[in-house]
């Protein structure tokens, strides 16, 4: 069976990202790299979703295939608004990865050490490297910040919490900085779609709504240190504003 068909889970997910610090506190790649990708497996099969992280045109709301089956489903819209682009940002990775300076690549650290150091990334506007891995990690980066603020907002909010108020609150302490005005209305109006708070933390398959609390009591506190570990090493290069 093609693992983007495999149900979903996820803790598997969460234990990915759980993994991406070493002992140095250094971001892994591999790892980090693997939490997305579980993240995009599900939400990849929506029928007809063509939005993007950075969508050009009218998200798609209402669409009569987006129903909640697994956990990215049963984000629906919201999510398939950002998929498509992280699978591109993906493969510009795995290029990267798997290139001639494949060694440079293993944690986010001696990512931005080569690059910024062998001047491989626009500052200013895109040119010459419009594709480079500081870049298309700091579009994910992004992306991780309002998962991991909706996340922690399901997790502390009361049984009877509206998750499409929580999406939202999430959304525009995050993604909606980086996205104009007809992106950011569609999208608000597209969390109207989610579940109950109930369904949703069921839908991660990790048990009942109360065992997913307790996994997402355990698992948060690493993704929000990778964010912030993460969030330090560009701000310090000055890397927060790429084009």
């Amino acid at each position: 069976m093609d693992d983007l068909e495999s149900e979903f889970n996820l803790k598997v997910v969460l234990v990915s990202f759980k993994q991406c610090l070493n002992e140095k506190e250094e971001v892994l790649l591999e790892y980090y790299l693997a939490g997305w990708r579980g993240l995009v497996r599900c939400a990849r099969g929506f029928p007809g979703h063509t939005s993007h992280l950075y969508p050009i045109g009218p998200v798609k709301i209402g669409h009569p295939h987006l129903r909640p089956r697994r956990f990215l489903n049963s984000l629906g819209t919201i999510f398939s608004f950002i998929s498509k682009d992280v699978v591109t940002k993906l493969q510009i990775m795995d290029q990267l990865r798997s290139g001639p300076q494949q060694e440079h690549y293993s944690s986010l650290q001696t990512m931005v050490a080569y690059e910024v150091g062998n001047q491989l990334v626009d500052l200013e506007r895109r040119s010459r490297h419009p594709d480079s891995g500081c870049r298309t990690v700091l579009r994910l980066h992004r992306a991780l910040r309002w998962l991991q603020l909706f996340l922690e907002g399901v997790r502390t909010s009361p049984e009877d919490a509206r998750t499409s108020a929580l999406c939202t609150d999430s959304y525009n302490a995050s993604l909606a900085t980086y996205h104009p005005w007809i992106i950011r209305r569609a999208v608000t109006v597209a969390f109207c779609a989610l579940p109950t708070r109930k369904v949703f933390l069921e839908s991660m398959n990790v048990g009942s709504s109360q065992q997913a609390v307790e996994m997402l009591d355990e698992a948060l506190p690493f993704i929000e240190r990778v964010y912030n570990i993460s969030q330090k090493l560009y701000a310090e290069h000055a890397l927060l504003d790429l084009p």
